[in-house]
């Protein structure tokens, strides 16, 4: 009994792209290195302003 299963045009489209495992990637290539922004840039903290992103769900909700 050494017969080959028959495999159909879709078995053989499957297998053609799913067939093997893609190559590994480093992690070199996935990290990606930038410069922090210099002190008193846009993202400054700032105590005066820091109401504006103030959330609470119970002022969201008015209660």
């Amino acid at each position: 009994m050494d017969r080959e299963p028959t495999r159909d045009a879709a078995a053989a489209v499957r297998q053609a792209r799913f067939g093997k495992l893609p190559e590994r990637i480093r992690f070199a290539d996935m990290a990606e290195e930038v410069e922090a922004a210099p002190r008193g840039g846009v993202n400054a903290y700032d105590p005066e302003g820091s109401w504006k992103y103030y959330s609470c769900l119970a002022l969201d909700l008015g209660l």
